[in-house]
């Protein structure tokens, strides 16, 4: 008998969790994978290809070849190409014959516009850094600690009861006040449950959440919006006819009074308008689908939970509207599962509870523990 006394405490303390050996709020994901995968492309794309840009600019040098007269120098040749480099305006006519004007200048200054799209695509992620992430760390902190400790104190139970069982005389007495407590639920801790259910009736992170995929999707469509615009206004004229009749040369006999040039770069600058703008259309039903999966609960992760003793939010239908702050905590447990050290416990023992012929063994991983303790021998069959 005192074999298997020691060898169902031994069982039992090994069941028990160990602490935690470092600080857990150095290892939690504040970010879901997802969200981390859309900040780093459409940030980071951005400012890949604005530094190729750069890199070819200063080491092909002049962005533009204009075809001077053939009566120029060499000095009047930088010359033309440095006015219409900085002017940048197309001379032509129209079809009535009108002499128009057309600014290119969108082209001098798209890499830098691409360093301003970079910019607002790092917004959302400062707005859910700084103004949600406090409040969910503390949150996923604190329920993460108490969901170990729930599954601890069951196993303590057990062992409590164990202690009490071998020091009772009278089994049946035991068992029949095991079974009052159950019915008038001494076994709960209702701390972690209340505080998960007052979570339904939160809204602040739920709705940063939504703003942050809001804005991204927003500047996602505006960027494409603004290379489409590009497209259709600039990116098919990569010749040009300039004029460099001004200033002290516009008395000049000598100087025609248009020049053709040609952009250099334009074919480096088409490229990269047209990855950034197919990566971020790829990207934008991500970002819905982000958005639309606090549509629906993640009833997995309680479900699992529900062996604790008293841990019913689902069979209590406590779960309603799912658009609330509890929703965004349970997807950031999902992406924090390696944090549950309980998790893998209870999830092989609500295994264990799904495969069995008789369910009403046990409901709660208090049951569990009692029938691995050997206390299922001695309690009276009703």
């Amino acid at each position: 008998m005192s074999l298997s006394h020691t060898a169902a405490e031994y069982m039992l303390s090994d069941a028990l969790l160990p602490d935690p050996s470092g600080s857990r709020s150095k290892g939690l994901r504040l970010e879901l994978p997802s969200d981390r995968v859309l900040k780093f492309i459409t940030v980071g794309l951005p400012l890949f290809l604005v530094s190729l840009a750069f890199a070819r600019e200063f080491s092909a040098g002049s962005q533009i070849s204009c075809f001077s007269p053939s009566n120029f120098t060499g000095k009047q040749s930088a010359y033309a190409d440095t006015a219409c480099w900085d002017s940048l305006l197309h001379h032509g006519f129209n079809a009535e014959g009108h002499a128009v004007t057309k600014s290119l200048w969108a082209l001098k200054v798209f890499p830098y516009s691409l360093l301003v799209v970079a910019v607002l695509m790092y917004l959302p992620y400062l707005l859910w850094r700084y103004a949600a992430t406090p409040a969910l760390h503390s949150d996923l902190l604190f329920i993460i600690d108490e969901l170990d400790k729930s599954y601890n104190r069951s196993v303590r139970l057990v062992q409590h009861m164990r202690k009490v069982q071998q020091a009772s005389t009278e089994p049946e007495q035991f068992w029949e006040e095991y079974e009052r407590a159950r019915q008038e639920r001494y076994f709960e801790f209702p701390l972690l449950e209340r505080y998960l259910a007052c979570k339904q009736h939160s809204h602040s992170l739920v709705v940063i959440y939504l703003l942050r995929n809001l804005l991204l999707l927003l500047f996602l469509a505006a960027t494409c919006l603004y290379l489409v615009f590009l497209h259709l206004n600039i990116f098919f004229q990569d010749e040009f006819s300039c004029s460099i009749k001004t200033g002290l040369l516009q008395a000049e006999p000598h100087v025609p009074p248009l020049i053709p040039c040609k952009l250099v770069f334009f074919s480096v600058f088409q490229l990269i308008s047209l990855t950034v703008g197919s990566v971020y259309i790829l990207l934008m039903p991500v970002v819905i689908y982000n958005a639309l999966q606090l549509c629906q609960w993640d009833k997995g992760l309680l479900s699992v939970y529900e062996m604790l003793p008293a841990f019913d939010l689902l069979s209590r239908k406590m779960l309603t509207c799912p658009i609330n702050d509890l929703n965004v905590i349970l997807l950031f447990l999902r992406a924090n599962i390696s944090e549950l050290t309980s998790f893998s416990r209870l999830n092989a023992v609500n295994a264990l509870r799904e495969t069995t012929a008789d369910k009403q063994d046990f409901d709660t991983v208090v049951d569990f523990m009692t029938l691995l303790a050997g206390l299922e021998a001695t309690k009276p069959k009703y």
